[in-house]
């Protein structure tokens, strides 16, 4: 029931925002058709934007099939890091700065932090329910 409110907080001041913001950056990835491996995680990012309560971000098993696994997907990630990673990852601290400060946005504040975390690195992770 906690989730389920906390979600709904999430999405009404903001989570819709950031979850809309990135489908757009994903259509736009796609678009160019280079960008596709990066349009799927900024989708995958999406969803976890839009709902992140009681979910969690972890790293993918590797698998030899899957494009995120082995040096292909560290390549992705390095390029992913200087062309955007690092200033999207800024301004989710940013954001979690100022929803920090108010105290009762710490759990919200997490939330943009771990966001952060995944706009460094995208490709080889996934987004599960928490147990």
């Amino acid at each position: 029931m906690i989730r389920l409110i906390l979600n709904i907080l999430w999405f009404i001041f903001g989570g819709w925002l950031s979850g809309l913001l990135w489908l757009l950056g994903g259509a736009i990835l796609a678009l160019t058709i280079v960008g596709l491996p990066w349009s799927f995680a900024a989708w995958r990012i999406a969803s976890y934007s839009f709902w992140p309560f009681g979910r969690e971000v972890v790293w993918r098993e590797p698998d030899a099939t899957a494009l995120g696994a082995g040096c292909f997907g560290i390549g992705l990630n390095v390029i992913w890091f200087v062309v955007a990673g690092w200033y999207i990852a800024l301004t989710h601290v940013l954001i979690a700065v100022a929803e920090a400060i108010t105290i009762i946005g710490i759990p919200f504040a997490l939330k943009d932090l771990e966001l952060a975390k995944l706009a460094l690195a995208p490709i080889g992770r996934t987004i599960r329910d928490k147990p």
